[in-house]
């Protein structure tokens, strides 16, 4: 195998088409592995930890690091893949200057809410910018600290705004899916989500049950925390109750403060829409087998598939499990003893936190 490592000034592109570049790389073959990302502390400790040299570089920069049987090949289809990207950018900057801040892009008027995908460190500036102009905004960001995140969501609250994480990788929104989302069908289930992979286990067993889903609204997995106080979740919950195309809102979360979940419980009261609140995704879904029958006056009444599971009995402290999602670590944790961990917990997504 042969590496090639880089450092490119005055490419940018976002971490979602970067990582999307990458993969298609990987996927070729005679390539070990391809990291193509910008040059934040977090991802030149990656690259170091797979073996590469890695001279040094700002995260306003390009990184490309490779190894390949055929590095000329590979550093072509590199070269193709982000021309694409870039003639994309170029088309959609056609009509004039594009704007460079979050502010500059919200005067234009053209757009309804805000995506923020930046290093955390960087993410609470262009989400303050959005919430000021009276935006939702969807911060995928993950390390923002917990004291940026109530200020964005006590502001956006006053303007009666809403502020979709740090760290939301999932929505769906008009159809539309941002992040992480998978593809659903439209339906009548609205859904207030503290937990990412917990919506796309829910929303994928709906789908599998011919039940789609208006919205998909994820709320950052500290929203129904103590310090923050559900402060999204609450308007998350009442946005949906105002969505005439929403009959039954399903409320996910890991278990939350207990305080806060009372909060939260006198929203629900109030609400026309029946709530359905299942704080152990596809354990609370399992246990209802009419998928919201009695849940309120306009239950849905469909049958439950045969869902896919394990049954088979374990012995005590013999299973290990390896999580990219916290809902599912903490399901699995509640199920079955034994050891499970997240990788997706900030404490290992944080620039040298794994050596």
């Amino acid at each position: 195998m042969n590496s090639l490592v880089k450092v490119v000034q005055g490419v940018y592109h976002d971490s979602v088409s970067l990582m999307r570049v990458s993969q298609a790389l990987s996927a070729l073959q005679g390539v070990e592995v391809a990291v193509v990302a910008m040059a934040t502390p977090l991802n030149l400790d990656l690259a170091r930890d797979l073996g590469f040299e890695i001279p040094p570089a700002e995260p306003s920069e390009l990184l490309v690091a490779l190894r390949a049987e055929d590095v000329t090949a590979a550093t072509g289809e590199l070269e193709r893949l982000l021309g694409e990207l870039s003639s994309r950018s170029v088309a959609t900057e056609s009509a004039g200057f594009p704007p460079r801040t979050t502010r500059s892009a919200a005067r234009l008027g053209e757009g309804n809410l805000v995506l923020v995908s930046v290093p955390g460190e960087h993410a609470f500036g262009e989400a303050l910018d959005a919430v000021e102009a009276g935006l939702p905004v969807m911060i995928f960001s993950d390390n923002v600290p917990v004291e940026q995140e109530v200020l964005l969501k006590r502001l956006a609250e006053e303007r009666g705004g809403l502020v979709m994480g740090p760290d939301c990788g999932t929505a769906v929104i008009g159809g539309a899916g941002l992040g992480f989302a998978n593809v659903l069908r439209p339906g009548p289930v609205g859904v207030v989500a503290a937990s990412g992979t917990g919506a796309q286990q829910v929303t994928s067993l709906l789908d599998l049950a011919g039940v789609g889903v208006s919205q998909v609204l994820g709320v950052g997995s500290r929203d129904l925390s103590e310090q923050v106080g559900g402060v999204s979740a609450m308007r998350a919950l009442r946005l949906l109750d105002e969505d005439p195309a929403t009959e039954l809102i399903v409320l996910i979360s890991k278990p939350p403060a207990p305080e806060v979940a009372g909060a939260v419980r006198e929203v629900v009261d109030k609400l026309r829409t029946p709530v359905d609140r299942g704080h152990r995704a596809a354990r609370h879904l399992r246990r209802r087998p009419d998928l919201g029958h009695g849940a309120g006056p306009r239950p849905l009444g469909r049958p439950v598939p045969d869902w896919l599971s394990w049954s088979r009995p374990v012995a005590k402290g013999s299973v290990r499990g390896l999580y990219s999602g916290g809902t599912l670590c903490t399901e699995a944790s509640l199920i079955t003893p034994g050891g499970f961990v997240d990788y997706g917990d900030d404490v290992f997504t944080r620039a040298g936190r794994i050596r």
